[in-house]
This record gives C-alpha cells, structure tokens and sequence, in this order.
C-alpha cells in the first residue's frame, strides 16, 4: 500500500535523483511516482535539469586564480598554536569555520546564477518560438500570407528595400520543389523581419530572416503546438523556417537555403 503522500516526495527526489535513497524509501517513492501525475512531472524536470546541467561547458579555473582562492581562505595564523593566547585563538575560531563553508557557498552561488541565466534563456527561447508559430497561423488566414506576391526572386527582394534596416537573402528553390510564393513584413522578437513564404507540395513555410547576433549555427530542429520549426544562422543573418511540413524535410529545405547561399550567381545583385 502506497502511504507516501506529496510533500513527502517532493522532498525525496533530489536524493532519489542522486541514488542517495535507500531501498525502501526508493520502491515507496517509486509508487507513488507511478499514481502521480505531479510528482511524475516534477521528477522528469529534475532530470531535464541535472542533463541540462552536464551539457554546460566548464571552464577551469586558471592555477594563479586558484591559488589566489585557497590563501583567501585558510587561517591566517602561522605561528605555533602554544604561543597563540586564548583570546587570540577565540578570535581566529570564527574565521576557521568560516573558511570550511566558504567554498560550498561560493560553488552554490555560482551553480545559482548559471540556473538562473539558463532558465531565462530557456524562457526566451520558448517565447520566440510561441512567436513565430503564432506569425505561421496569422499568416495561413485569408489575406495575411503575403505583402508581396512572386515566385521570382528578383521581384520579391527588391520589395523590402527602405522597408527594413537589412537586406534579407531571397532565393529560388523552385527547382528542388520548395517555390517561392512571396513575402511579407512580420513583427518578431520586438522588431520588424522579413517573412518568405515558400510552398512544399500542399504545405506552406514561413522563413522569418533577420541579423544575427552571433556566429554560424548548423540547422537544428524543434516541435511547437504541432507545427515544426528549424533554426540556424548563416553569412550574418537569423532563420527561423515554420510550418506543418514533416521534421526531416524541413530540415532539408534549410540546408538547401544555406547550399544557395553560398551560389554567387544567386546571391548577385539585382540590376
């Protein structure tokens, strides 16, 4: 019989995480996991957490540094303990104790403020996809899909000239079955950005292009509300490809923008 109620198992799994528990306790939390959905959902965010946690790179700490942190904190006293008086001594005892805790509570600071700018990068992550997903569906309704309607590139790229602060690369996939349909301004991560609409068969993608703030990223891939969505950054510019369209094929579509990418006679100016 299962007598393990909440509160007692919230506060068994971080040991159970950690195999700390011992045989009874981990079979009694165990059964209760089973038979509740809260407890089930808490403890697989632990896990997501604790592998989150082993994917962060470390950094060892230069020797100087280390150095530096291990003077800081012994005992300053060095001369022997029988010439030190007891007032002496009764002052130092304090610093010792100290000096035993300080190194967990730095570590426990420091794990703190990693957990914390993971989780607002985790959350601001989950709000630019809640974004784009949200721009996809608006787009599908009547009316919204394009502000610009041609399967030619030459016609679609000059349309956002003195519309946006950049120039966003169009290209012509027709040939590899992913054509061009139009384009349209969207507004995203709290900025206006080029939208390119693309066809996929009976599927319609959304590529929402802007400057990226950081260095090349392969594609990568993602599910949001049961649409699919793959990222990447490439030559200085952000993209974000949204639709209904299967995981594997969408992904193929990215790498083929990024192979056109690298064609000069695709990229050329349009005169």
């Amino acid at each position: 019989m299962n007598t393990m109620n909440c509160e007692e198992a919230r506060e068994l799994l971080p040991a159970y995480g950690d195999g700390e528990l011992d045989l009874p306790r981990a079979l009694a939390l165990e059964r209760h996991v089973d038979g509740c959905a809260d407890c089930a959902a808490a403890l697989r965010a632990l896990r997501a957490l604790r592998q989150a946690l082993r994917s962060v790179p470390y950094h060892r700490a230069p020797d100087a540094l280390r150095a530096r942190l291990r003077a800081s904190l012994l005992p300053a006293a060095s001369v022997p303990p029988a010439s030190v008086s007891s007032n002496t001594r009764a002052r130092q005892r304090p610093r010792r104790d100290w000096s035993r805790w300080a190194m967990p509570i730095a570590a426990s600071l420091a794990l703190a403020v990693g957990l914390n700018f993971m989780l607002a990068t985790q959350r601001e992550q989950d709000s630019l996809r809640d974004e784009l997903v949200a721009g996809h569906v608006r787009s599908l309704q009547a009316g919204h899909l394009s502000d610009v309607v041609s399967t030619d590139q030459h016609t679609v790229k000059p349309w956002f000239n003195g519309k946006l602060d950049y120039a966003p690369p169009v290209r012509d996939l027709a040939q590899q079955d992913f054509p061009l349909l139009g384009g349209r301004l969207d507004y995203i991560a709290h900025r206006q950005v080029a939208a390119l609409i693309y066809g996929s068969r009976k599927h319609t993608i959304n590529l929402y292009i802007w400057p990226a703030k950081d260095g090349e990223l392969a594609p990568g891939g993602q599910g949001s509300e049961g649409y699919n969505l793959v990222h990447w950054r490439h030559a200085g510019m952000e993209y974000w490809a949204v639709s209904d369209l299967n995981a594997v094929e969408l992904r193929h579509f990215a790498e083929l923008q990024i192979v056109a990418g690298a064609d000069k006679a695709a990229n050329a100016p349009n005169t």
